[in-house]
């Protein structure tokens, strides 16, 4: 919000701010590369094993090491200069990438490596989220945030988009290569453009202690679980993305088609996040929004082929804009004092979950087919839904509602 008379904050105003630029544009970099890779592993998984359990696994395995990560390693944002840190983070990930890059790397070699590279993310990611409020003032702060959000889904997109032809044209190895590039390339920008910053404190840098503290403010909180309750809702809207490969091939395609399909939901997440701004919708529209969101993917049992299926999918990512309401109220709600600290612990909540979705849809897949899993995972996520609606909308009702500032 903005006080009465201020211009409200542009993309431009945000992008204008140096070391804002330097922020956007290496997680702008690094996240291209990662969705390349996720599309070469999974090729590169399904190819070797034809298993789509050990596709999933392997794809599970870029978001389960939040499950340690997270809670326990992002406090090194707080512990270390953060622009070190990020920069650290970035060349052990390209050292790591750039080994699983070479074809003669076992499997298994290759899937422990994985494991240490997103475990690395952890804390590059709270240091930079913890950095971004250092840079950009209170009325930019914001729509930095949503321009942050709105580019990420934007690499999904032309990662997986085009990472099904890059990884068509190079390989599998390749392609991992080019993510190894993306890790230095960005460790690079914020090395030139990010000032350095003293650590915010000192203590121990794992703690069981800090990340308790940081699940119990949520806990606490009626409001901050009911907005996290929706953000969690992604555990099965992503399953599409884990299992795109495996139902391409169930409807006759190929690494193109599957590029497709993985582009749909992140396609629809741009056009819903530019609607829900465009429109001004609040949190009045969260509710309904992650009531439908899961609902389209029933269509999928149909075996509809692959564009109405990526139609489908795109309306899926399109309702997914909710995600983007729940996130600026959760930080508008989360304590001052502990803003970081809970926004940390709920965005790894977030990924740990999504692998998880992932990780169980595999072995379902085999048993029951692609086709079918994604559309349990449809119906099971609007049923979900439905109650936490309920709570929220009465919720709402009794709760007094924040003062326009």
């Amino acid at each position: 919000m903005t006080a009465t008379g201020e211009r409200p904050a542009t993309f431009r105003d945000v992008l204008a701010v140096p070391e804002y630029r330097s922020l956007w544009l290496s997680g702008l970099i690094s996240r291209a590369g990662d969705q390349l890779a996720r599309v070469a592993l999974a090729v590169l998984a399904y190819s070797l094993t034809g298993s789509a359990t050990v596709t999933t696994l392997t794809y599970a395995l870029t978001f389960v090491p939040s499950l340690i990560g997270g809670p326990l390693l992002g406090g090194l944002a707080d512990r270390f200069p953060r622009r070190r840190l990020m920069i650290a983070c970035d060349v052990a990930r390209a050292l790591l990438v750039g080994i699983m890059a070479i074809p003669q790397v076992p499997f298994p070699v290759l899937c422990v490596l994985l494991f240490v590279v997103q475990l690395i993310d952890a804390p590059e990611k709270t240091a930079r989220i913890a950095t971004t409020p250092d840079v950009l003032d209170a009325r930019l702060y914001v729509t930095g945030v949503t321009l942050a959000q709105m580019t990420s889904q934007l690499t999904m997109l032309v990662g997986f988009g085009v990472g099904g032809l890059i990884v068509t044209a190079i390989g599998p190895h390749a392609a991992l290569g080019l993510n190894a590039l993306s890790f230095a390339l960005a460790a690079l920008v914020v090395a030139t453009g990010v000032k350095e910053r003293p650590a915010s404190r000192t203590g121990r840098v794992v703690s069981l202690g800090e990340m308790a503290t940081g699940v119990g403010l949520i806990i606490r909180d009626r409001r901050l679980r009911g907005l996290l309750a929706f953000a969690l809702l992604a555990t099965f809207s992503i399953a599409p993305e884990g299992l795109a490969v495996p139902y391409a091939a169930a409807l006759g395609g190929g690494t193109v088609e599957a590029g497709i399909l993985l582009c749909a939901i992140p396609a629809g997440s741009v056009v819903g996040m530019y609607l829900v701004n465009r429109l001004s919708a609040g949190l009045p529209a969260l509710a309904p929004l992650a009531v439908a969101s899961c609902l389209p993917l029933v269509v999928t049992a149909l075996e509809p082929g692959v564009a109405v299926s990526a139609a489908a999918w795109f309306l899926t990512g399109v309702m997914s804009a909710y995600q983007v309401i729940a996130n600026a109220e959760f930080v508008r709600v989360a304590p001052p004092e502990r803003r970081g600290q809970t926004v940390g612990v709920a965005a790894s909540a977030l990924t740990a979950v999504q692998g998880i979705g992932v990780l169980i849809s595999g072995p379902l897949a085999d048993r029951t087919g692609p086709p079918a899993t994604i559309a349990v995972y449809g119906l099971a996520g609007t049923i979900v839904a439905l109650p936490l609606a309920v709570a929220w909308r009465r919720g709402r009702a009794v709760a007094p509602q924040p003062e326009s500032r």
